[in-house]
């Protein structure tokens, strides 16, 4: 087996011996207003679950030459964002919301994405998702790097979530008819495959 020491590497070789291998990885789009209330949008796959009591989202938000990217900043000033869940129906666009556009012009608007109200925070969310949370900030932290922090690391709370109708049933989430796509490496991506149960220990 090979033994690789991350010391030695470089950013981009660590990058893709991660990306490579923590696989299959959840995809939140996230919205966002800028002081300049121009709305944002980008996906982003370093995203999990951190508690469920109270819930709770993490959101790593790399940096580009140590700068901070149009979401870290509005969230760590608004306090508030939106996530969606990435699935097969709206792939396509939210893929186009990942372009390098000027602070002042919108994403969402440029995917051609439809903005929805949200209830409790005043960050919109989009239409063009079946799973949608709104957000407030529970923590933020700047971490790695060594001059300047790597990453942004925003733990959300959530506060309002919004579920299509044909896919909840009785507390419970139709992974099949959410259809949510997973990050792999490179360009590519996964659909829900084969499912499979085993029965957890006692």
């Amino acid at each position: 087996m090979l033994s690789i020491d991350p010391d030695f590497m470089s950013e981009r070789e660590n990058y893709k011996f991660l990306i490579g291998s923590i696989i299959p990885r959840p995809i939140a789009f996230v919205t966002t207003m800028s002081q300049d209330g121009v709305l944002n949008g980008a996906p982003f796959s370093y995203f999990n679950i951190v508690s469920s009591n109270p819930p709770m989202l993490s959101l790593s938000i790399q940096r580009s030459n140590g700068k901070m990217k149009d979401t870290a900043r509005n969230i760590l000033e608004s306090k508030e964002f939106v996530i969606h869940i990435v699935d097969e129906q709206n792939v396509e666009k939210i893929n186009q919301t990942a372009a390098s556009l000027p602070s002042e012009q919108s994403e969402v608007e440029a995917a051609d994405l439809t903005p929805v109200q949200s209830m409790r925070i005043s960050v919109p969310g989009v239409k063009e998702s079946k799973i949608r949370m709104e957000c407030i900030v529970e923590q933020s932290l700047e971490l790695g790097g060594t001059d300047t922090p790597g990453c942004d690391m925003v733990i959300g709370r959530v506060v309002q979530f919004h579920i299509e109708d044909g896919i909840y049933d009785k507390g419970r989430i139709d992974s099949r008819g959410l259809a949510a796509i997973s990050r792999l490496a490179g360009q590519s991506y996964a659909k829900i495959g084969e499912i499979f149960e085993i029965e957890r220990p006692k």
